[in-house]
């Protein structure tokens, strides 16, 4: 079985799309062209279900979605038994970032401090909200929603993240 921390949620199958099996993915990053890199992606009903692989024989971008022709899943039907699938990929299948790069879920658990070394908390997540990057923030019984946006990102070290945060943005978490 794979491990769930092996794995990188992509997206979500949203529907069929034509007749000979192709499925149409909604990718969580808004970024489309993300998901054509993968030759082989994990699909599962929920994120507790071990996750059933699929070679990618065709990709394409329509729209803000992409198409996937799937290995052995030729028909509609076979498509319709897909929808509302989770879309995984190994995480050794990501691109090599290069320096002062990083990938939002590899936050998870590094310090926020302010760059006047006020510890904010510990990053518990990072949610998407209409393309905006959040920080789920806690310290103790107190979480922070910080957007992580460049003005307000001063570093990210291996396990401290140090922000600039402007007047009152925690007061109004509380």
């Amino acid at each position: 079985m794979k491990e769930l921390q092996d794995l990188v949620l992509l997206g979500k199958v949203t529907k069929p799309h034509g007749i000979r099996g192709e499925v149409k993915v909604y990718p969580y990053s808004g970024v489309p062209e993300n998901v054509l890199q993968y030759s082989r992606i994990m699909l599962a009903p929920d994120e507790h279900t071990e996750p059933v692989e699929y070679t990618v024989e065709r990709a394409r971008v329509q729209k803000n979605c992409v198409l996937l022709q799937l290995k052995n899943c030729t028909t509609r039907n076979d498509s319709e038994s897909l929808v509302d699938s989770l879309v995984f990929v190994e995480s050794k299948a990501l691109p090599k970032l290069g320096e002062n790069e990083y990938y939002l879920r590899d936050l998870k658990g590094r310090q926020m401090v302010s760059e006047e070394g006020r510890i904010i908390g510990r990053i518990d997540g990072v949610l998407t909200v209409n393309d905006q990057d959040i920080a789920r923030v806690v310290d103790g019984s107190r979480e922070y929603m910080v957007p992580l946006v460049p003005d307000f990102l001063v570093s990210i070290d291996r396990d401290v993240v140090t922000v600039a945060l402007p007047p009152g943005l925690l007061e109004i978490n509380m």
